[in-house]
């Protein structure tokens, strides 16, 4: 029995570390997909010219 209820108490203390990290220090919790960050700028932006070894 007492081992039970350490295996409880070992789950609830973890179960309060995922939600405390998950939501810690956001007023509201997530914040919406509006606000994510905009996407990673791709290396190359320049149109292929379509010919192989002409440089531009």
């Amino acid at each position: 029995m007492l081992i039970l209820l350490e295996a409880l108490g070992a789950l609830v203390l973890l179960l309060l570390i995922v939600w405390w990290t998950m939501f810690a220090g956001r007023p509201k919790g997530e914040r919406p997909n509006h606000m994510a960050a905009p996407p990673a700028p791709q290396a190359n932006t320049r149109p292929a010219t379509g010919k192989p070894g002409e440089h531009g």
